[in-house]
Parts: structure tokens; C-alpha cells; sequence
């Protein structure tokens, strides 16, 4: 009988997937999310970056952001008509429309804010005696005529500017309208006129039509020339004598610029445009910052002539912002490639930790096939196609949903980013495997560290990355995170190699003391003690992959916490150093003085703590310096410090002016207890003596001494002995008894502080308040004493740090570093403990045929877990202190917390450990191995003993 049947061979990946579905969907998952990551990484960046440089743009003054062509007038060689047709709006249309197409890219204008038109860049003098003259001086009026001026306004009263007739260089009357905050501080009313003298000192009339509202005051219309929606005093710079005066502008109708060409105030042609941000991405900063300096200087600057004239000038400060924008990028970048080396290394070791699990599971089918034939190409082709077709489209799935999830920025950065970590899996799985059956090995050989002899190559391998380590920090503490603008990876990478060598020296110093503890333990009663620590000396599970994982994960995550955590602190005490304390009660200018009344209602307002009344005043001439040595009595004590000759010196030199500030001693010190100021010695401010206090009105008598307590280089300045001081507040002589680095609600550095008691003037002029008061309550109390009163609370100002994309998608990557760094360092540990999985269910098994409870095999396991828990989890403590306490004198978080704040305190912010991100991860790494050899424990007690020893098995 004849068989044309073939046998049938089912396929090779089709039948090792429905083997083991567990393990492909494991991998397919922990690739998916490392994937995920690490293709949201760059897109996370470029979306902060990108995000920042528009928000500068947007934010910034439109004065500094609009895109300016001027040209002067036309030359007076030409034709009268050709002059005028020139200032006219067609021909202003056609060349605003010309520079529009001729923008370079990436930058690209908004075209419903476009303005163009004739200004006069000279303001003139206007003697109508109706005008608001605050010092007896006239204003000073410009005049425009603009585009849009119906699309960009309202009309308030009145009726819009119009030319009932064509418009020339000889007419002598036109219409004009002003905003509604220039007619109520110049006093201009419908229908007044204002005379315009021409160059021959002819008359125009301009007629006021109307008055109007800015549709958007705050839009680059408006604000690229503030004066055209608000008028300003200013100081007369031609007069002797500090006098003001009134100047604005004029708006006149759209086709009255041919009329200024007649008048002495320099008419220019302009056109305004501002920039939309809305196509701009980070990556086109430089790109932004060649443009402009083309068009202020170079061929993009010949392209406007071209269109506007040969005289036409290119102005903006865009490039300003830009550049602004760079610096700051470049400042954070250095910082956030640390929190990405060091997460990018915990997943790649990861998923080496787990191609080794695979690997070791398969040892033996893989053994099989190469003692039947099998090729170790042809056993790495099949594994790298069965790893391939999990891996690749979990990969894709991942930049996929990282896409999804993180709109902006570049594919190709991302894509490359996902596809490291396919290859990577694809890779080093079939290459680990296969290299394990380069020659065949003995069944039974011992794998744990026991057996283990570091070879030369590993000791030299180790010395090469501890000299790269040193360098690393080194370079970090010397010159900061970033390296000639740019991110230098071995100065970022510091905190994984330091992890590295943490880890290389903790598995060969980690058999010694376990088994030194062997030895007394063998002499107790019992075997469980012995044999949970003979097992954990010897179990692969401890071994340097796994073990760098967790170090490198908690190292990262408590890194990442520190940069949060340092964030937050620079952030309050900003707040703190701005405001002083947790409110403030001050007056309009610095020498308005808080009444009793007021004081006392706000002490006693629900919520408030302590109240210190402080006086101060600024500006207090100090006497020479001394010569030689100088320095305070006392000052090493306490809080203060000891000044000499040397820096202090020279900062003695500088004090030349200080801040004096009057105290009530006993309320202040226990304001800075609170607030967490440096503590304050009120002790040396007792008011004794001659320094007594002073009835109220009285007069003091002369050669009063009063203690005071200095900064450094007002302390050094003055030296030890009584000097003479005159102030607001009295005059009299101080003596330094003590120093102090910080005063609250002193801005200045120098400052001079004595107790108020014993001053003649000693009304406050600020309080600071501790606690929780209603900001509402608050202000209504302050309100009721007067409106010259100012509130500030440090809640608000605190709110002002937090402002910029930039800085906030830096701390959310920080975030996610923290979680990610947590998250592996748990996989890393669930991972470790698989890979021995099996040989602890056997051994269960063996010890349960001899009499071992199921409460021993728990208390087993259990045992066996803790000391390689306790070491990865004792390691990365260490490590992450170390790296932080190594790295911090180099990375300066200005950038991250307070940059791009007007009024911030911009001095270096400097790392700091956060117990709670180096706890947390480690308490879990504990928690979890507990976890693990419980549930292995009551899964091996669930299973007979017959299962797990059968008939032939090789374990």
C-alpha cells in the first residue's frame, strides 16, 4: 500500500509559543513598557521643550517679541506725489504683504495682529492749555496712523477717525482718536483738537473723533508700542530740576501718513509683526536664532531691502528670548540626562536579568538539541526568530502608545529609542543562550558564588570602571553637570557607574560574613538556620546582574527623589526669603509705618500664630571701614560667625550701605524657630544699660551705645569697637555682638540689626505673621487701616515658582524616574528569585520526605530571601547617599526651581537625600523577596512531593 502522506512537522515557533505562553506574554508585557518608556522619553523632551519656547514667546513683552521694518520717510528728492503714495496704506499693504512671504523659516508671523503705517519717532510738544500739565510742564504727544485700528478696538464715545478726503503732504487737518487711559490722564475729550506744527511751523489740527477701548490691551497691537495704549510720566531729562511730564500718543486715521511727512518729529514707515509660536518646536532654536541674526544682519537683511527700500532696518528682541530659552534648556538637560542613563541602564539590565531567566530554563531542551546536531547557528536562528516575533511587535505597541500619549515631538528619536530595545532582546537572548553550548557542559556543575574565582579579566574590567567612576565625579564636583554648553554622558553617567562598582565590590565581599555566621549557626539546635544561610551564600540569585539592578534602580530613584525634593525646598525658601515669613503687612513705600490698631487686629485674627512687628529702613550710610582685623565679639558663638581680615575684607569694602532693622527680640527669635530661619541669638539685644528703651517721643541722649547684631560684611566694616551711625530712626552708636547669614524680610546681604525698644522712631513698618490666616480675613483687616498697605503671603509667592512648561515637564520626568526606578528595582527582585524558583521547589520537596514542616519550609525561604534582600536593599541606601552626598557640590537646580522668576533668589540650590525616596524602594525590595518566598512556600506545600521528585528528573 502506497502513502504519498508526508509526516507533518509542526512549526518550530508556533509550537514553542503554545509551550510556554506564560513566558512570551511575560516578555512581550515587560517589553511593551520598556518600550513605552523608552520611546516617550525623547518625546517627553522635545513636548517640554517645545512647550517652553512658545510659552517665552507668548509670555514675553511684545516689545521684545514683535518683528520691527522701518525705514525713514521717503527722500525729499523725490516727487511730492510719490512720497505721499508711498506713506499711503496700499502701498504699505503691498510691502507688509512682500515681507510676510519672505519670512524665513521656522519663523512664521501672526498675520491678525500685522500692523503697519507712519510714526512719528520724535515726540512733540503740545501747549494746549487744557492738557494735563502734573508739574506745569506740556506733554509731550506721537502720533501714529495704523492699520486695524476698527479690528483691534472699540469705540468707547465718539466716532472712528476717517479721511473725508484724500490725505497730502500739504493738508493741514486731520482726525485722531486716544484710549480710553490717555484721555483720562491727559484730559482729552471728544471734539478737542491738538496743533501739530510742521517743519515750516505750520499748523495742523488734529481733530479728536473718538475714544477707544483696546479689544486685547495685552496683544502685540497694543503693547508692541505701550504708549499707544497708556501714557507714562516721565522724568525731564533737559531740566535741573526732577520735574514730569505727561507723554503719549495720538491714534490718527489709517490714510493720514502722508500728513506727518511734513513735520519736523521724524516720520518713519514701520511695519509690525509678531511671531506665532504655534509651528515652532524645541529642536528649532538654533535654527530660530540663525534666522534672526540673518534678518538683523546678514542676507535675510538684504531680502527686506529688496522689499521695503535700501534704508530699511530690522529690529527685534525675539532673539533674546530665544537665546534665554537656550540657556535654560541647556542648564536642565545635564540633569535630566542623569534621571535617563540611569533608568535606560536599570531596563537594559533588567531585560539582560531577564534573557538569563529564559536561558536558564531552556539549559537543558537547548543541551538536547545540541547533543543531537543541532548547530549553534541554527539553534540561534530559531531562538532569535521566536524572540523576534514576541519582541518586535511589543515594541512597535510601545511607540505606538507612547505616541499616543505624548502628542508633540519628533517620531524618529522615539522610534530609535524603541527599537534599541527590541534589538537588544532579540540580541542578547539568542547570544546569551547560544554561548552556554559553545562546549558542552558536565550535568551537575556547581553555578552559585561559591564556585566562582574572579578571573584577571574581571579585576581588570573592575579597576578600568572604578577609574571611570572617580573621573566621572570628579569631573561632576569640579565643573558641574554641563560641559561647555552641552551634556558631557560620562559626567551624567557618574550615577550608574558609581552603582556599578557598589555593586561588583557587594557580591564578592557578600559570601564572607554569611559564611562566617555559617559557623556559629551550625552549633545551634536545628537546620533551618544553617540551611537558609548556606543556601543564600551559594544561590545565583544574588549574583552581580541582579544585584546591579537593584542598586542601579534605587541609586536612580533616590536621585530623582533628592532633584524633587531639593526642587521643592529651593522653591520654599524662596518664598521664605521673599515674604519673611508666612505673611507679610507692609506699607506702599518704605517709610510708611503700621499704626498700634492695625497690629493688634492682625494679631488677633483665627489662624495666626505669632506676630513680630519690624522696622526698617534701608539705605543707612555706614562708617569707614576699619583698619586691620575686624570682626564682631563673640560672633563664633551661637549662630554667628567670627569676620576677619582676608574675603571679609573685601566685602567690607562693599558694605557701604546696609539695611538697619529694629527687632523685637523675643518675637523675632521666635519667628525664625517657625519659619526655620537661622536661629537668632535675642539674647544679645537686651536692652540694658544705655541702651534702655526710650520713653515714646523721647530724645537720646548722646554717645548711646546699642548691641546690634551684623551680616559678615557689615560685622567686618565695622569691626568690634562702638561706631556712630545716622539714621531715620536716631542717632547713635552700635556695637556688633553677634553675626547672622539671613535676616527675614531683608533682601539685602548687609544689614545692621538692634532692638527697636531703644530707637527714637521705633513704629513698624512691616509685620510678619506665622501660621495659617485666611487670606481673605487678612486682607479685609489690613483694608480697614488703609489702602497704603500691602499684604503678601507666602503661599501666593510660592505659587510663582511653578510657572514655566520647561520646568514643569522636567520635575513630571523626574517623577516618572522616581516611579520607574521603584518599579524595576521590584521586578529586578521578583526576577532574581524566579530564576531559583524551581531548585527551591525541589529542595521543599526533598526536605519534606525528612520530616520538614510546611512552617519550616516557609521559615526556610523566608530565611534564604532576607540576606539578599537585606544586602541589595542595605546597598542601595549606601549607594544613593553616596552618589547624592558625591554629586551634589556639582549640580546647581536653579534652572529646574527657580529660573525664569523675576525677584527670585537665583543663589546655587544644591541636591539633597530624601530619606523617603531612599526608604521607600528599599523597604519594598524587602517587603517583596518576604512576599515572593512566602508564596513560593504555600504553592510548594499545595504540590505533592511525588510531583516535584519524579522518576528521572535531573534535579
Amino acid at each position: 500500500m502506497r502513502h504519498n502522506d508526508r509526516a507533518a512537522s509542526a512549526p518550530w515557533i508556533r509550537t514553542r509559543l503554545r509551550t510556554a505562553p506564560g513566558a512570551a506574554t511575560a516578555l512581550a508585557v515587560l517589553v511593551l513598557v520598556t518600550a513605552f518608556l523608552a520611546a516617550a522619553f525623547p518625546r517627553a523632551v522635545d513636548a517640554y521643550e517645545t512647550k517652553g519656547l512658545r510659552h517665552d514667546i507668548l509670555t514675553a513683552d511684545a516689545g521684545r517679541s514683535t518683528l520691527e521694518v522701518a525705514r525713514p520717510q521717503p527722500g525729499l528728492e523725490l516727487p511730492q506725489a510719490q512720497r505721499d503714495a508711498e506713506a499711503r496704506s496700499p502701498e504699505l499693504a503691498r510691502i507688509g504683504s512682500g515681507l510676510l512671504k519672505a519670512l524665513p523659516a521656522p519663523l512664521r508671523a501672526d498675520t491678525s495682529s500685522v500692523a503697519y503705517g507712519v510714526r512719528t519717532s520724535k515726540p512733540a510738544v503740545a501747549n494746549e492749555p487744557w492738557l494735563a500739565r502734573p508739574e506745569a510742564v506740556p506733554p509731550q504727544l506721537s502720533y501714529v496712523a495704523q492699520s486695524g485700528l476698527k479690528e483691534h478696538a472699540t469705540l468707547a464715545s465718539g466716532a472712528w477717525p476717517t479721511t473725508p478726503r484724500e490725505v497730502t503732504s500739504d493738508s493741514r487737518a486731520v482726525q485722531g482718536a486716544v484710549t480710553e487711559e490717555t484721555a483720562a490722564e491727559l484730559k482729552v475729550k471728544v471734539g478737542a483738537t491738538i496743533t501739530l506744527l510742521t517743519a515750516a511751523q505750520e499748523p495742523i489740527t488734529v481733530t479728536i473723533t473718538g475714544i477707544v477701548a483696546p479689544r486685547d490691551p495685552q496683544g502685540s497691537y497694543w503693547s508692541a508700542d505701550p504708549l499707544l495704549r497708556t501714557p507714562s510720566l516721565v522724568l525731564d531729562p533737559t531740566s535741573p530740576f526732577p520735574v514730569h511730564y505727561w507723554t503719549g500718543t495720538v491714534l490718527l486715521a489709517e490714510d493720514s501718513g502722508p500728513a506727518l511727512l511734513s513735520t519736523a518729529a521724524e516720520p518713519v514707515l514701520f511695519w509690525r509683526i509678531p511671531p506665532d509660536p504655534a509651528g515652532l518646536t524645541g529642536p528649532d532654536d538654533a535654527r530660530l536664532t540663525s534666522v534672526i541674526a540673518s534678518l538683523e544682519s546678514g542676507p535675510g537683511l538684504l531680502k527686506v531691502r529688496e522689499t521695503a527700500g535700501d534704508t530699511a532696518v530690522f529690529a527685534t528682541g525675539l532673539g533674546h528670548i530665544v537665546e534665554a530659552n537656550a540657556r535654560m534648556r541647556d542648564a536642565i538637560s545635564p540633569v535630566i540626562a542623569v534621571a535617563a542613563l540611569g533608568i535606560g541602564s536599570v531596563a537594559a539590565v533588567v531585560l539582560l536579568m531577564t534573557g538569563a531567566l529564559i536561558a536558564g530554563r531552556r539549559k537543558a531542551e537547548l543541551a538536547l538539541m545540541r547533543s543531537r546536531g543541532g548547530s549553534l547557528r541554527g539553534i540561534g536562528g530559531r531562538l532569535l526568530a521566536e524572540t523576534a516575533v514576541t519582541v518586535l511587535p511589543a515594541s512597535a505597541l510601545g511607540l505606538l502608545l507612547a505616541t499616543l500619549a505624548v502628542s508633540e515631538g519628533r517620531f524618529w528619536p522615539g522610534a530609535l529609542a524603541a527599537a534599541g530595545v527590541g534589538l537588544l532582546v532579540c540580541v542578547a537572548l539568542p547570544l546569551r543562550t547560544t554561548l552556554q553550548h559553545i562546549r558542552p557542559t558536565l550535568h551537575g556543575a556547581r553555578e552559585d558564588m561559591v564556585s566562582a574565582r574572579p578571573s584577571r579579566r574581571r579585576t581588570v574590567a573592575e579597576l578600568t570602571l572604578l577609574v571611570l567612576a572617580v573621573g566621572a565625579v570628579t569631573a561632576l564636583r569640579r565643573r558641574g553637570t554641563s560641559a561647555g554648553g552641552g551634556t558631557d554622558l560620562l559626567v551624567s553617567g557618574a550615577p550608574v557607574l558609581v552603582a556599578l562598582i557598589a555593586a561588583l565590590v557587594l557580591v564578592r565581599l557578600y559570601p564572607l560574613p554569611l559564611r562566617l555566621a555559617t559557623r556559629p549557626v551550625a552549633r545551634l539546635r536545628g537546620a533551618i538556620g544553617f540551611l537558609s544561610l548556606a543556601r543564600a551564600g551559594r544561590s545565583s540569585a544574588g549574583g552581580a546582574l541582579p544585584l546591579l539592578a537593584l542598586l542601579l534602580a534605587l541609586a536612580t530613584a533616590a536621585f530623582g527623589g533628592s532633584v524633587i525634593a531639593g526642587i521643592g525646598d529651593a522653591r520654599d525658601d524662596a518664598a521664605l526669603a521673599s515674604v519673611g515669613a508666612d505673611a507679610r503687612i507692609s506699607g506702599a513705600s518704605e517709610r510708611a509705618t503700621l499704626p498700634d490698631e492695625l497690629v493688634r487686629t492682625v494679631r488677633d485674627l483665627d489662624g495666626v500664630r505669632g506676630a513680630a512687628p519690624v522696622r526698617i529702613e534701608y539705605s543707612v550710610n555706614m562708617p569707614e571701614a576699619v583698619a586691620g582685623d575686624g570682626g564682631a565679639s563673640g560672633g563664633d558663638a551661637g549662630t554667628g560667625t567670627s569676620t576677619g581680615s582676608g574675603s571679609a575684607s573685601a566685602s567690607a569694602d562693599d558694605a557701604k550701605v546696609a539695611a538697619l532693622v529694629g527687632i523685637d527680640p523675643a518675637s523675632y527669635a521666635e519667628l525664625a524657630r517657625v519659619t526655620g530661619l537661622p536661629a537668632f541669638p535675642a539674647a544679645r539685644l537686651k536692652a540694658t544699660g544705655s541702651s534702655a528703651p526710650l520713653p515714646k517721643g523721647a530724645k537720646a541722649a548722646p554717645g548711646r551705645v546699642l548691641p546690634a547684631i551684623a551680616s559678615p560684611a557689615v560685622a567686618a566694616r565695622l569691626g568690634k569697637e562702638p561706631r556712630a551711625i545716622a539714621t531715620l530712626s536716631g542717632d547713635f552708636e552700635v556695637q556688633v555682638v553677634g553675626t547672622v547669614s539671613r535676616v527675614a524680610s531683608v533682601s539685602p546681604t548687609d544689614f545692621l540689626v538692634v532692638n527697636s525698644a531703644a530707637l527714637e522712631q521705633k513704629a513698624p513698618t512691616t509685620l510678619l505673621l506665622t501660621g495659617a490666616p485666611d487670606p481673605g480675613k487678612l486682607r479685609a483687616a489690613v483694608e480697614g487701616s488703609g489702602k497704603e498697605y500691602a499684604v503678601q503671603l507666602r503661599s501666593e509667592e510660592r505659587a510663582r515658582y511653578v510657572n514655566t512648561p520647561m520646568q514643569a515637564g522636567a520635575e513630571r520626568i523626574y517623577l516618572a524616574a522616581v516611579a520607574a526606578g521603584a518599579g524595576y528595582a521590584l521586578l529586578a527582585v521578583l526576577l532574581s528569585l524566579l530564576q531559583t524558583a524551581p531548585e527551591r521547589r525541589t529542595l521543599l520537596a526533598r526536605l519534606r520526605t525528612m520530616g520538614l514542616t510546611t512552617g519550616q519550609g516557609r521559615k526556610l525561604l523566608a530565611f534564604e530571601a532576607t540576606p539578599q534582600a537585606l544586602l541589595a536593599a542595605g546597598g542601595g541606601l549606601f549607594t544613593g547617599w553616596a552618589t547624592i552626598a558625591l554629586l551634589s557640590p556639582g549640580i546647581d537646580l536653579v534652572p529646574l526651581a527657580l529660573a525664569g522668576v523675576a525677584g527670585s533668589d537665583t543663589s546655587p540650590v544644591l541636591l539633597r537625600t530624601d530619606l523617603w525616596s531612599l526608604a521607600l524602594p528599599a523597604a519594598g525590595v524587602v517587603a517583596l523577596a518576604a512576599a515572593v518566598a512566602g508564596v513560593q512556600a504555600w504553592w510548594a506545600s499545595r504540590r505533592g512531593s511525588i510531583t516535584e521528585l519524579r522518576a528521572g528528573d535531573s534535579r
